[in-house]
């Protein structure tokens, strides 16, 4: 008798509802991204920037970090807590106008520099990042 199998199988991958399930995936990433709002720090980068006079005679209070964890306020050593309250004070003495520079070493971690740049924002003080020493 000559039968033959006639059924083969079909090695081809329908690949129209893996496209259908990644564009829902796009388009949901792309709506929530939007409705999701980052919680960062507010730096002004050392540049050129157009200020009155007025505020460039005041004295920058500089921050110093040093790689042990160290802090020092305008050459005095304190801990973070004292820090912490000579940033409160100087928002309490000029208000909105109120800025310190940050200066770490290089090589120190993160872990000593971000509590000073979590207690600026906290008090709303503008902050100056500038390069390691």
């Amino acid at each position: 008798m000559g039968m033959k199998k006639r059924s083969k199988v079909n090695a081809e991958f329908n690949m129209s509802s893996l496209t259908d399930i990644i564009f829902l995936l796009l388009i949901f990433f792309m709506l929530t991204s939007s409705l999701v709002t980052p919680n960062a720090l507010n730096l002004q980068l050392p540049g050129k920037k157009s200020s009155n006079p007025s505020s460039s005679n005041s004295k920058v209070e500089v921050i110093k970090i040093e790689r042990n964890g160290t802090y020092y306020w305008s050459g005095t050593k304190l801990s973070i807590s004292g820090i912490e309250n000579n940033i409160k004070r100087l928002k309490q003495a000029k208000g909105k106008s109120a800025s310190v520079t940050i200066s770490p070493a290089a090589k120190s971690s993160n872990a000593v520099v971000v509590p000073v740049l979590d207690a600026a924002y906290r008090y709303g003080i503008n902050v100056v990042l500038t390069e390691p020493y």
